[in-house]
């Protein structure tokens, strides 16, 4: 039995799980970036301040993709924080204000966040779901290049 665009629906549970856990990540991912663009203080905030923002607008792009292509499959995305706070793999950052303990936040998400996507390009392309591999593919290659500029922020 096959779904809307002719994938087994049998091999779509595992990718369709794998997404909505992805999907949680983002969504706290997302969270703790917008509460460093809100609270950074400190000699680098005209710097970072802009620079999350930058990466929260693009982490809503990516949620909304993913939660998409979750109901392509034939599944239904996760939408409830209890939901997200039972799937992710993200800590949540509370408070941080240093600019340093932001920007080492973000790079863990978003190391988090490529472990996650890389099971679930490889769980898709064992299922011919070529879509959901290229999607996340996609958005590794992007976050390896943020991983490097931040941690050259870093030192």
């Amino acid at each position: 039995d096959t779904n809307q665009i002719g994938l087994e629906k049998a091999d779509m549970s595992e990718i369709i799980a794998k997404l909505n856990s992805l999907l949680s990540s983002y969504h706290t991912f997302y969270i703790n970036v917008r509460g460093y663009h809100w609270n950074v203080k400190g000699e680098h905030f005209f710097t970072l301040h802009p620079k999350f923002e930058e990466l929260y607008t693009a982490l809503q792009i990516q949620i909304d993709e993913i939660a998409e292509r979750i109901l392509t499959l034939g599944g239904t995305p996760l939408h409830a924080y209890s939901d997200f706070a039972q799937h992710t793999g993200i800590q949540e950052d509370k408070n941080v204000k240093d600019g340093t303990t932001c920007v080492k936040g973000v790079v863990t998400g978003l190391q988090t966040l490529i472990e996650e996507q890389r099971q679930v390009s490889t769980l898709a392309s064992d299922s011919d779901d070529q879509g959901s591999a290229d999607l996340v593919d996609a958005y590794v290659q992007e976050q390896e290049k943020l991983i490097w500029m931040y941690n050259a922020f870093l030192g």
